[in-house]
This record gives C-alpha cells, sequence and structure tokens, in this order.
C-alpha cells in the first residue's frame, strides 16, 4: 500500500484496525467489543491457565490426526480423479459438493454415529479440510505437462515411479496450496464440531464465555485461534514458494 508515494508495510493495515477496535471499546460503542488492550492482557492470563492448557492439547490431538487422514485420503482421491478420468466423472460431482456444503449441517448426524468423544471431532477436521485438498491435487495432476510425463515413460518408469518421482513433484505447489487451504478450514472445523457434539474443550470454552457475556475472554480464546490458523498458513506459504521454484527448475 502506498500513501503520498510512500511505501507502508502491510502490518500498518492491522495496526489500524486495532486502534478503531481499542476507539470502540472504549467508547462503549458495541457491546460486544471490549478494549483492544484488555484482549491483550487476557489473552497471557489465559496462557497461564490449567484449563486453557488442557483444552489446547486435546484440540491439538484431534486437529493433527483429522488433518493427517484430510492429506492422505484428499492427496490419494485427487490423484485418482485426475489420472483417472471415469474416477473424475464418477466422484467429481460429490466431491464439489461436500466442498461447497454447509458441512455444520452434518455433524449433529456424525455425532449419532460415531458418540460424544473425540472421534467424531477427528471425523468433523477430516470433512471440512478433505475436499479443498482433493480439489487442489486434482488440479495439480491434471495440469502436469505431458512431455514430463512421456520423458519418464521414454526412460522406462514404472506406473509408480512416474506417479511419485514426476507427477507428485511436479503438482507439489498445488497440492500444497491446498493443504495450506484445508489447514485454515480444519481449524473452523475442530471448534464447530467442539461446540456441536458435546461442549468440550475449545469449544466449552467458548460456550462458556459467549453466554455469559465474557467478551474479553472470548476474544482473547478467538485471537489465539487467528494466530495459529494464520501461521500455519504462513509457514506452508513459505514451503510453497521453494517448492514452485524447484518445480519450475524440473
Amino acid at each position: 500500500m502506498e500513501v503520498l508515494g510512500y511505501r507502508i508495510p502491510a502490518i500498518f493495515s492491522l495496526l489500524i484496525w486495532c486502534v478503531v477496535w481499542e476507539f470502540i471499546g472504549r467508547y462503549e460503542l458495541v457491546f460486544i467489543f471490549p478494549p483492544f488492550t484488555g484482549v491483550l492482557a487476557e489473552f497471557w492470563n489465559l496462557m497461564g491457565e490449567s484449563a486453557f492448557h488442557r483444552a489446547a492439547i486435546n484440540t491439538l490431538k484431534a486437529f493433527s490426526y483429522g488433518m493427517f487422514y484430510a492429506i492422505i485420503g484428499g492427496i490419494a482421491l485427487g490423484f485418482l480423479m485426475g489420472r483417472v478420468e471415469a474416477a473424475n466423472r464418477l466422484l467429481g460431482m460429490w466431491v464439489n459438493i461436500f466442498a461447497s456444503a454447509p458441512l455444520s449441517s452434518l455433524v449433529p448426524v456424525i455425532m449419532l454415529l460415531f458418540g460424544l468423544d473425540q472421534t467424531t471431532i477427528i471425523i468433523t477436521v477430516v470433512l471440512f479440510a478433505i475436499w479443498i485438498i482433493t480439489l487442489d491435487t486434482m488440479a495439480g495432476v491434471r495440469h502436469v505437462s505431458q512431455s514430463l510425463v512421456e520423458m519418464g515413460q521414454s526412460f522406462g518408469a514404472s506406473r509408480w515411479q512416474l506417479l511419485y518421482k514426476i507427477i507428485f513433484w511436479a503438482a507439489l505447489p498445488e497440492i500444497l496450496a491446498g493443504i495450506r487451504m484445508g489447514f485454515i478450514r480444519a481449524v473452523k472445523g475442530v471448534v464447530i464440531g467442539q461446540l456441536l457434539v458435546s461442549i468440550i474443550d475449545f469449544g466449552r470454552m467458548f460456550a462458556t464465555y459467549s453466554r455469559n457475556l465474557y467478551m474479553e475472554e472470548f476474544w482473547a480464546l478467538t485471537l489465539v485461534l487467528f494466530i495459529f490458523a494464520l501461521s500455519i498458513s504462513f509457514l506452508i506459504g513459505e514451503l510453497e514458494k521453494r517448492v514452485e521454484y524447484y518445480a519450475a527448475q524440473r
């Protein structure tokens, strides 16, 4: 962003919103927005609470298991749809439906099938993340240059070698883009799952804060999730840049 010919770092845009938030909170213009300085103070208090530590560990476990299955399943399904046209015709419509559907409405059904425990949370994370990973993987596989495939075949590469040593690496930038978006969607999935299933961990904390109008605590916990999601997105984005350069060199 440039103002009067001077380039202003993007962080200043965030600072402007923080100042606006502080102004709204100080003058109590909107009751759900407390002063931003109060939210930051509660943020540090939250970091020291044992209840937060337990909730964070349980949430991170469910999130990690769900993302592991989403990545494995999404890449496998994306490769299948990208390389086999019959699979794309058979599954493409359903993948697109689930990618755009309001998946929160399916959580009660999952709860009835798998019970009120971490299994339902993990499946919810998978449902939120797997479809975007599948679509990006499929796009990456379908856009691999045919000359690379022909080169591998001319050197006698087996089908497995063709998939792993050529197609996978050439499609990796798009795969990582899908994983990055999947991580962001999975953060929503794990919290929604905890809220709708049995009000556990972060979901229980969100419900308690909102029900009792503890808005400083509510926004502090929201800030934790924002920082986590943005940090993961940034790290995978940096990996994308390195892989994209490597794939271009190939």
